[in-house]
């Protein structure tokens, strides 16, 4: 309980700061609230998957440890104000049908509780004059001026703002979107589900690919790891002035990162159980992992331009 009372707090306050507001503030920090409040809906919803699947298996789990981030204090680092949140198994694992059930149900869960965050940020959008009160030296331009901290949009979430807004008079660019409380969240839930199902290790794509490919789960991973790293190089580009806005540095670093835990355990996880193939329910199950993946992938999702 403490850890997730930190973590609204520094939501809340990350919120505050997306909006150009003062967190130290009283009278701005309730401004803050709907982003706190959609980040840990998203992040309670994502990780109870993964608890109510395991005690529906009588695994012993542990309740969510939420993982606040008090951006507001380190200049805008990693400004979303959290660094997710995790479970602990108590208990081991024997079943591979056990592993994929725990792993497929937190970002499938995370999945649907992002979409309900973008459908409703999507569907209350407010006119240009909210834009504006923020950012009044817009006011009298032609257009909304690009550059600056820009997110990639996911394909999910351009389908959902294609369809939801409709013929609306304004949406805003991907470069304002996190002044937008539920749509900054939504679109921070799709990172973190499309982060989770990267099929390697301990990550939940590892468990699902490991439970649904025991023979070939560690070559699956390599191969992940590789495009990783060549996303992630390719993100160096601009740095050397070759413009080319494809790929971003955090996904080396992500890489890295994996590489490093993997080392650490051994490569132990799902391939190492050997027990009979999954049904097809399952398997059907694992392709929409998939789909969930590609859906809330961005290969650039922070471009940072002047």
């Amino acid at each position: 309980m403490i850890l997730f009372s930190l973590t609204f707090v520094t939501t809340v306050f990350a919120g505050v700061q997306w909006l150009n507001l003062n967190p130290y503030e009283l009278a701005d920090v309730e401004r803050g609230i709907p982003y706190g409040v959609a980040v840990c809906f998203i992040l309670m919803t994502h990780e109870f998957g993964h608890y109510f699947a395991a005690r529906a298996h009588r695994v012993d789990v542990t309740l969510p440890y939420f993982l606040p981030f008090p951006s507001f204090l380190l200049g805008g680092v990693f400004p979303f104000g959290t660094l997710g949140a995790v479970i602990r198994l108590r208990s081991s694992i024997t079943s591979r049908k056990v592993l994929f059930d725990i792993g497929a149900s937190g970002p499938i869960a995370g999945f649907v509780a992002s979409i309900l965050c973008l459908v409703y940020g999507f569907s209350t959008l407010p006119t240009i004059d909210y834009l504006y009160s923020i950012h009044p030296e817009y006011v009298g331009m032609p257009s909304i001026p690009k550059g600056g901290l820009t997110f990639g949009a996911p394909l999910l979430y351009s389908m959902l703002g294609e369809i939801v807004t409709g013929g609306a008079d304004f949406v805003p660019p991907m470069n304002e979107i996190y002044h937008y409380p539920f749509l900054c969240a939504g679109w921070f839930g799709l990172l973190v589900t499309a982060m989770n199902l990267i099929p390697v290790g301990q990550l939940d794509g590892g468990h699902v690919a490991g439970a649904l490919l025991p023979k070939h789960a560690k070559m699956l991973g390599k191969i992940a790891l590789a495009i990783l790293c060549l996303f992630g190089l390719l993100g160096f580009l601009p740095l050397f002035g070759i413009d080319f806005e494809f790929g971003w540095s955090g996904w080396l670093v992500w890489a890295i990162a994996l590489f490093i835990f993997l080392r650490r355990t051994g490569g132990r996880g799902a391939s190492t159980l050997e027990m009979p193939e999954l049904d097809v329910p399952r398997r059907t199950v694992a392709v929409v992992c998939l789909f969930i993946m590609i859906l809330s992938f961005s290969v650039s999702p922070f471009t940072l331009s002047l």
